[in-house]
């Protein structure tokens, strides 16, 4: 818990500023920014990729999964690793596995190959994330200066979420799909070499000794959990494998808490959600993610399959939630100085809430003017929740930096999956409600070719073309399934940001200030 301290002792507890603090928050926030932009980046390529390599169904599941599963994963056990091995240490070897990682997309010639490719990026994935975050708490002793850097490092990830997207339809628009991954290595490169000559080495003075035991509980309930989310939003409640997932996820998480909570040295301070700002901006990480994840999917689909863009004009058409995002995220933590912490995050929840219900509530038909306002709203809330990562950094002591950020960056995955699980399947739902057997045979469409233009908007449309002139009709009644989908899952969306703005509202406390909290 944070305790109030007078300026003199506060002043003199704290560190002095590390004079390449400001030089290794940029190097921090590129390799930042790259992680973010490959995830994307990737999304965009995958069609050409499953054209080329041609994969069953298994094969593609989990080359689009196994990135995601691996990180989150390993993401508690890189974090304490990084405590007691160093993070600077931790770091560049992350930035080493996933330069090598990238360059052996090169030799992948099957779907195996590339699976394998993505489960080395999300070892090195897992590296990179938690140590950004916890460097960041030990390069900025100040907390205002700490609030400012964490706003910087927010910034990124929303700039490389938008410039995925763009990066990655420019590259295939010239090159094949190896260049996704290409990209990544001669910037890795040049990360290595400036974290090596700024970036100083910190870890945990007096690590207890690394739990095995621990380790093994952590991976396995993690992996579990993100498989069961991830399957039962695929295939529904009657798949066997989500429950028996789900079961062991249960009961490995279970069994790692409360060792967590019963070791004097345990590989995660569970304990850091005793301070309720910390819990705040953990549940905010955890509400943002949801929220987010299904519907910026659901709208790079809409721009692509029913307005008909393609993919580098749809990167270009979701930069309004970037530029409010670098608009807001600097001015964030000065914000929360002048009208309080508690203000900024709970007020970007709203704010981010109202401008999903702006796709529901703008006049039919849906149009890109209502999706380009809806995302400059989004972009100024996410912007303003700049503050979340310095609320739960500030929730931690130094030595405990590392379970921090894994806590944060473990919402974040946790969110993601449930997000494209559960808003997902509230849109499938509605698409395929409102795609009914009874209209397809109507168009002559039925059988198995019913069924699978009910799958998904990209097999209606697909259907359509073979049509001809009598798959118009289909072609259309598809699309204006597919965006009531996107409309509703927008509505559950800012429903959830709007309560989650309520309950951060009741948990952080009123007079928290980011510029005197100490430990």
């Amino acid at each position: 818990m944070t305790t109030a301290k007078t300026p003199a002792a506060a002043a003199a507890a704290t560190p002095p500023p590390d004079p390449r603090r400001w030089a290794g928050l940029a190097v921090l926030s590129a390799s930042l920014l790259l992680v973010v932009m490959d995830m994307t980046i990737l999304n965009v390529a995958l069609p050409e990729l499953s054209a080329d390599l041609k994969p069953d169904s298994v094969q593609l599941l989990w080359m689009v999964d196994i990135y995601s599963l691996v990180v989150s994963g390993l993401l508690v056990t890189m974090a304490a690793l990084g405590d007691r091995w160093g993070r600077k240490r931790l770091l560049l070897t992350g930035f080493a596995i996933f330069g090598v990682a990238s360059l052996g997309a090169l030799a992948a010639d099957s779907p195996g190959a590339v699976i394998a490719v993505r489960a080395l990026l999300g070892v090195g994935g897992a590296m990179i994330m938690p140590s950004t975050l916890s460097m960041i708490r030990h390069l900025f002793t100040d907390p205002r200066e700490r609030a400012t850097a964490l706003g910087v490092w927010a910034t990124m990830a929303a700039v490389g979420g938008a410039l995925g997207p763009i990066l990655g339809g420019a590259l295939l628009e010239r090159f094949s799909w190896h260049s996704a991954f290409l990209v990544n290595v001669p910037v890795m490169v040049v990360a290595i070499v400036a974290g090596l000559l700024l970036l100083p080495e910190s870890r945990t003075p007096t690590p207890g000794p690394w739990d095995l035991v621990g380790t093994a509980q952590s991976i396995v309930g993690m992996v579990a959990l993100v498989y069961s989310i991830k399957h039962f939003g695929k295939e529904g409640f009657g798949d066997p494998q989500a429950w028996i997932s789900g079961v062991i996820a249960v009961v490995a998480l279970w069994l790692f808490v409360r060792r967590c909570l019963n070791r004097p040295d345990p590989l995660l301070e569970v304990g850091l959600f005793r301070n309720r700002a910390f819990t705040a901006g953990t549940v905010t990480a955890l509400a943002v993610s949801i929220a987010m994840a299904a519907t910026m999917l659901l709208l790079a689909q809409w721009m692509q399959l029913v307005q008909g863009y393609s993919p580098l004009e749809t990167g270009v058409r979701m930069l309004p939630e970037a530029v409010g995002a670098m608009i807001a995220s600097p001015l964030a933590p000065a914000l929360a100085g002048r009208i309080g912490a508690r203000t900024v995050l709970s007020g970007g929840l709203a704010i981010s809430g109202i401008g999903l219900l702006v796709i529901f509530c703008w006049p039919a038909p849906l149009g890109y003017p209502a999706v380009a306002v809806a995302l400059a709203l989004v972009g100024v809330g996410l912007g303003s929740l700049a503050i979340a990562s310095a609320v739960i950094m500030a929730g931690a002591p130094p030595a405990k930096s590392g379970s921090a950020a894994a806590i944060e960056e473990t919402s974040y995955e946790i969110g993601g999956a449930l997000g494209v699980a559960v808003l997902g399947s509230i849109a499938a739902v509605f698409y395929r409600t409102h795609l009914s057997l009874d209209d397809l045979a109507a168009d002559g469409v039925t059988g198995t070719t019913a069924h699978q233009a009910q799958e998904s908007i990209g097999g209606a449309m697909e259907i359509a073309r073979h049509l001809g002139a009598d798959g118009a009709r289909l072609a259309e009644q598809a699309r204006d399934a597919f965006t009531g989908s996107l409309e509703w899952t927008s509505v559950a969306g800012g429903v959830l940001m709007l309560a989650t703005a309520l309950v951060v509202w009741w948990l952080t406390p009123r007079d928290l200030d980011l510029a005197e909290v100490e430990h």
